[in-house]
């Protein structure tokens, strides 16, 4: 009650009481009710998930009476948790808004699950449902309680890491959600998702993770439902494996006409190339701050419709650098912007794959089709982090040179010491008018971590000869690097 005390004393003042002492052997209920009401509602904002409004209305009656007379103001709410004895306790309490949640304790919901179940038999009080790992056996009963429309329910978190849950029916929330602004559902097979989302016209946030195979929405659906959905800010639509494509039996040119997505801020994608392509084809974003993608290994990577969409969203368009990281199982590329001083991640694009030249070849199939987008660049980092891939002792220096091409403006180049004899000696077949031509701005090579003597130091010697004696000098540094 410490903030409580501490707001009292800073009404009293502003109420211009004598003084301090009288401040202090004042008694709180001298304050008009109106007083505490803005008292108590910083009190229960500064709570945030917390029920601190059960601690206001067990201090006096006439708290009591100022709390349940302002529900709005306060934004009370029920919390309804697998430990909460809904059936024996709902009654004694106002018929507030109930919030059904369990993300605090997921290992006792397979033995609470009572207590959520008879939560939701007041489908018209529920405005919020959080369960984001629920045992398989436990969502088949919770599906057959959601039968029916949720008319207040404003924000939907479902999920299960089970990977062979049934899919849900049509008949999944009576198929219609229209005060839903928050919607995130992982490893949910629902084929009936788009129709649900064709209701939900007030969505700001939309998260599907974890898509099975047996829950595939296709391209034309996603974008159906998209066009109604003006209010979405965010959307994330990762599948859980490649398997989820595009039929290319069935495929069509997209339309000339695109929908435009007017206030979506971040789109996140996983999943195969061909998908996001068609999808993104038939899209404009004009406000998108930030693009991350994720795609799984293929042989080929195609994405003129993925440039193409880049560059019709300007926040997206003025790179000014980029880090590359190799990881065991991925390798990435980001993209950053500058604005006032600050930078700011905008595209984020990586492959899931282990063999090192796969992700050296794959990496720079994409960069090379994003070429106009990275030929402005002048800061490129490269590095590997505490689990890098297994390098192969036969790749080619082309490899890199490949992967470097693309990158016509970079002036300063930072590596780890642990890449630099891998890059350098593929740099140095490029010295004199090789280098000019694939890299004409580059200035500087940064090394993270270089010590004073070693191997490294003999293939740095030698790369920084061979520059001058060519007529592209290089400068190698010793550096920091601090990659996001």
């Amino acid at each position: 009650m410490d903030i409580l005390r501490s707001r009292y004393v800073f009404y009293a003042a502003s109420a211009k009481i004598a003084n301090y002492s009288d401040v202090v052997h004042a008694t709180i209920n001298v304050l008009h009710g109106d007083v505490l009401l803005e008292i108590f509602d910083i009190y229960v904002n500064e709570a945030k998930r917390e029920q601190k409004w059960h601690t206001l209305i067990h201090v006096c009656r006439k708290w009591r009476f100022v709390v349940f007379t302002s529900p709005h103001r306060l934004k009370l709410q029920l919390l309804c948790t697998c430990t909460t004895p809904v059936g024996k306790t709902l009654h004694v309490w106002p018929e507030l808004p109930i919030v059904i949640s369990d993300y605090d304790y997921p290992k006792s919901l397979a033995e609470g699950a009572a207590n959520i179940i008879a939560a939701l038999q007041h489908p018209n009080r529920v405005c919020e449902i959080d369960l984001r790992n629920v045992p398989v056996s436990v969502l088949e009963r919770l599906v057959t309680a959601m039968q029916k429309q949720f008319q207040v329910l404003r924000r939907l978190m479902l999920g299960t890491n089970h990977k062979c849950a049934s899919a849900f029916p049509d008949t999944f929330l009576a198929g219609s959600v229209p005060q839903l602004r928050n919607l995130q559902l992982s490893g949910i097979p629902f084929l009936g998702l788009p129709k649900l989302l064709l209701s939900t016209t007030n969505l700001v946030h939309l998260y599907l993770f974890d898509i099975p195979h047996s829950g595939y929405v296709s391209f034309e659906a996603m974008v159906t439902c998209l066009s109604a959905l003006t209010k979405l800010k965010s959307l994330y639509l990762e599948f859980r494996s490649p398997l989820s494509r595009p039929d290319h039996a069935n495929r069509r040119p997209p339309p000339l006409a695109r929908i435009t997505l007017p206030a979506i801020s971040t789109l996140q994608f996983k999943g195969v190339s061909e998908y996001l392509e068609n999808l993104v084809a038939q899209i404009d974003a004009p406000l998108l701050g930030e693009l991350g993608i994720v795609f799984f290994h293929q042989l080929v990577f195609d994405t003129p419709q993925l440039l193409r969409f880049v560059r019709r969203t300007n926040t997206l368009r003025e790179p000014v650098e980029a880090d590359v990281l190799f990881r065991g199982n991925f390798v990435r590329v980001n993209l950053y912007s500058r604005r006032q001083s600050v930078k700011h991640k905008i595209l984020g694009l990586a492959i899931l794959c282990r063999e090192s030249d796969w992700q050296l070849s794959s990496l720079s199939q994409l960069c090379n089709s994003f070429l106009p987008l990275l030929s402005s660049l002048e800061h490129v980092g490269i590095c590997e982090d505490s689990l890098p891939p297994h390098w192969h002792g036969d790749m080619e220096n082309t490899q890199w040179l490949e992967l470097l091409q693309p990158f016509t403006a970079m002036k300063n180049l930072y590596l780890l010491k642990e890449l630099a004899p891998r890059i350098l000696p593929a740099l140095q077949e490029l010295t004199g008018e090789g280098l000019t031509e694939v890299l004409p701005a580059l200035q500087n090579i940064f090394i993270d971590g270089l010590e004073p003597s070693g191997h490294i130091q003999a293939v740095i010697g030698k790369f920084v000869v061979t520059g001058q004696l060519s007529g592209h000098p290089v400068a190698v540094r010793r550096c920091l690097m601090q990659l996001s």
